[in-house]
């Protein structure tokens, strides 16, 4: 299991979110994005090499994301002040050849990995600096992608959540054969026995005893009815990932990455990877359809939940089967408060519930 020199300051804006997919930030082109209320241009600069400023040029305040992009160069749009792949402000037009005064815009650390565009909220050049504390902390890596012999689908959808919400709702039994009847599950009153641990910042899963019950799709997944290797994990600050192991070439992983931007919205961006062996392109658009009917599904139930939320506040009744959720919240809690859940004790517990 892998390790880390434990900090004993850690926030949710020291990791890496994923603000693009890397084949929709082109070059001489920008994207704007949000992370935790901030606004980010985001674009390639003349090496090709992903940027992230803050969304705001210097002169006046407009935004630079609806400028344009010219030999790895950002233009704002409103003045033409120019800025570089450093942020800093290279050329002001009404300034004529007259040299510029210093200027730079903050920019933020960015990374590419497995086809997606990385930030933090943490100035590039702190980030450069050998004595980060954060430089342990890398980006999520997606199981098997683009391994031989594995397919995958790419989803990105917006919730009207937060994070916190959202990755209890991904590894969660009890709803699918409520909010997902038929299409995933449905409510037959078995029971499920699981094995739930907290370590070392995320929580394991393991289920026992499961054979059917997958919903309409069930004849292709597991025909046999053989037992399911099931397992689920939340690895913090944001991650989910359920894992579905049917037999040799019957294997499905729905990695979700849920980015804050804001308080109430989550963007969520699913990889959906998967070894059905010679079925992989047969397979691809059932499961494209399911998934996105499922999401749907996601996104109405957990907008009606933010709604009540809003109202009423956050007061939650546990089951047995929430210890899932609330060993999530103690990790999540922990960063909200600038203490590093690694810290946090060991715990396992065994638990069962009806489905």
């Amino acid at each position: 299991m892998m390790r880390f020199a434990v900090h004993s300051i850690m926030t949710l804006k020291d990791f890496w979110y994923i603000i693009a997919a890397s084949p929709d930030l082109q070059r001489e082109q920008v994207i704007g994005a949000r992370l935790f209320d901030e606004g980010l241009a985001v674009f390639r600069d003349q090496y090709g090499k992903a940027v992230a400023l803050e969304d705001r040029c210097l002169h006046r305040c407009a935004p630079l994301s609806q400028g344009t992009v010219k030999q790895g160069q950002l233009h704002c749009a409103y003045h033409g002040w120019v800025y570089d792949g450093e942020g800093c402000v290279v050329r002001v037009p009404s300034e004529g050849e007259r040299q510029a005064s210093p200027r730079r815009a903050r920019r933020f650390a960015v990374c590419e990995r497995d086809d997606y565009v990385y930030a933090r909220l943490l100035d590039a050049d702190e980030e450069e600096k050998p004595a980060s504390p954060s430089q342990e902390l890398q980006p999520f890596r997606i199981p098997f992608y683009q391994a031989k012999g594995w397919a995958s689908i790419r989803l990105q959808h917006l919730f009207p959540n937060n994070v916190t919400n959202c990755v209890e709702n991904f590894v969660d039994i009890p709803h699918t054969a409520f909010v997902h009847t038929k299409i995933f599950r449905v409510s037959r009153n078995e029971k499920l026995t699981a094995t739930v641990q907290r370590q070392d910042g995320a929580v394991r899963v393991t289920y026992q005893g499961e054979r059917a019950n997958l919903g309409i799709f069930s004849w292709f997944l597991n025909r046999r009815g053989q037992a399911i290797h099931h397992t689920d994990a939340f690895f913090m600050p944001n991650i989910t990932r359920v894992d579905y192991r049917f037999a040799a070439n019957r294997r499905f992983i729905i990695t979700s990455q849920s980015v804050p931007l804001s308080d109430t919205e989550t963007k969520v961006y699913t990889d959906l990877t998967y070894n059905y062996g010679l079925w992989n392109h047969l397979a691809r658009p059932l499961i494209r359809w399911q998934a996105q009917k499922i999401i749907a599904q996601d996104i109405e139930i957990l907008s009606q939940q933010m709604r009540v939320i809003n109202k009423y506040g956050r007061r939650f009744a546990n089951t047995e089967a929430d210890v899932i959720h609330i060993f999530i919240e103690s990790i999540r809690e922990a960063l909200a408060q600038g203490e590093d859940p690694r810290r946090l004790p060991e715990r396992q517990r065994d638990i069962e519930f009806w489905v």
